[in-house]
């Protein structure tokens, strides 16, 4: 007995070093698919803006160095125009969506930014440059995925001596850590540590601290919660009674209403370091 002719296709994400098969045949939505859909329309894929990006840039010292740099967790690459508008030198984006990365090419060449700016998909924490490649690493938003000292660790051997290391990091920002953010966090796969605590992280990994400072409200608010209510929005009328879509959904505003009830307690922060 042979098995007729049948179109299907088989697609995979990967996030968080885990696979995650979406589609065999018929495609279901999945948490990854609604990640995915969600955030692929946005100028930004998490709390930060323009402003705070140019801020932390601020903290570096010759710029007009700065020949390689590298964004992991790009994104779409809000964030790493910013930085090619800012700086000389070519930046390489990262990221683990393919379509994220077509969008952040796309978004590089609208802005005539091609020729020193380009994204590649791969894993933040599994990706091969060479031994001190780079003047400068960024992350906005993603090193939490696999760990801040995980992180921090494994870009080590790729940055020049001297070189600069900035990222933004979920943190607390007082001493008392309500049990409901914790869990919220851990849930994610992420987890929240002090801002000192952090910096010793930088320091014992060899790095010289530079700089830390808070994102301020309206990065969460205005830059990232608001427009991606719209997107959820979209989605939901695209995959009306759709569970996975509900679900997801209802996580995000639960996130919302979190942030609004808690932002006291975390946020979060830019650490700037330089590789001793």
């Amino acid at each position: 007995m042979t098995m007729p002719d049948i179109a299907f296709e088989i697609t995979y994400c990967i996030f968080s070093e885990e696979i995650y098969y979406i589609s065999i045949g018929v495609k279901e939505m999945e948490i990854i698919d609604c990640i995915c859909e969600t955030h692929i329309g946005l100028e930004r894929q998490g709390p930060g803006s323009p402003e705070m990006t140019i801020k932390a840039l601020s903290f570096l010292d010759n710029l007009n160095t700065i020949s390689r740099a590298v964004d992991f967790g790009c994104g779409t690459g809000g964030q790493t125009m910013t930085l090619a508008q800012n700086i000389n030198g070519n930046i390489t984006g990262v990221d683990l969506f393919p379509d994220f990365i077509n969008a952040f090419n796309d978004n590089s060449k609208k802005l005539n930014l091609e020729k020193r700016v380009n994204g590649i998909v791969g894993s933040m924490d599994n990706i091969h440059f060479q031994k001190d490649e780079f003047d400068l690493i960024w992350s906005e938003g993603a090193i939490d995925n696999i760990g801040f000292e995980k992180g921090l660790t494994c870009w080590n051997g790729f940055l020049k001596k001297n070189g600069y290391v900035a990222v933004t990091c979920p943190s607390w920002l007082t001493d008392e850590q309500p049990a409901e953010v914790e869990k919220f966090w851990v849930d994610a796969g992420s987890g929240l540590d002090t801002i000192g605590y952090n910096i010793s992280i930088m320091q014992k990994i060899g790095y010289g601290f530079v700089a830390a400072f808070t994102l301020p409200e309206s990065c969460w608010t205005d830059n990232y919660f608001t427009p991606r209510a719209k997107a959820e929005k979209a989605l939901l009328e695209k995959h009306t009674g759709d569970k996975t879509v509900d679900a997801f959904i209802e996580n995000n505003k639960y996130e919302v209403e979190l942030y609004s009830k808690y932002k006291q307690h975390y946020g979060y922060v830019f650490y700037i370091g330089k590789k001793i």
